[in-house]
């Protein structure tokens, strides 16, 4: 799968709050670093690693937040990388504007990073 379709199917995977098919994106050992993850698990640091800690998070998060939605605004890919752009929005909060970075191994991420104000 190229860099622009595994985007392309995340961001799918995300709004449809189907969590096995954004697992089958990830590599097993997958990491992934977001400031949410920073707030509601500071252990963590923000830092969670492989496909167990990725369903735990994102099956809490589609549990807290059913109504969150993202907006793609803009897909930059490379060979073993790619960065998307988009607008998370979820009813009640304040739009967000969001970058997020994938680190592309053999057409899995194997490696995620979240960036926002």
């Amino acid at each position: 799968m190229s860099a622009e379709s595994v985007a392309h199917r995340w961001m799918a995977c995300f709004n449809q709050a189907d969590l096995e098919g954004l697992l089958s994106l990830y590599a097993e050992d997958a990491t992934h670093y977001s400031p949410k993850l920073k707030v509601r698990q500071p252990e963590t640091n923000g830092l969670i690693f492989g496909k167990q800690a990725l369903r735990l998070w994102w099956a809490d998060a589609f549990l807290r937040l059913p109504k969150l939605h993202y907006r793609l605004t803009s897909v930059t890919p490379c060979q073993e990388r790619v960065f998307i752009e988009y607008v998370r929005e979820n009813p009640g909060d304040p739009d967000m504007l969001v970058a997020e970075v994938f680190e592309l191994n053999h057409g899995l991420i194997q490696a995620s990073r979240v960036y926002h104000g």
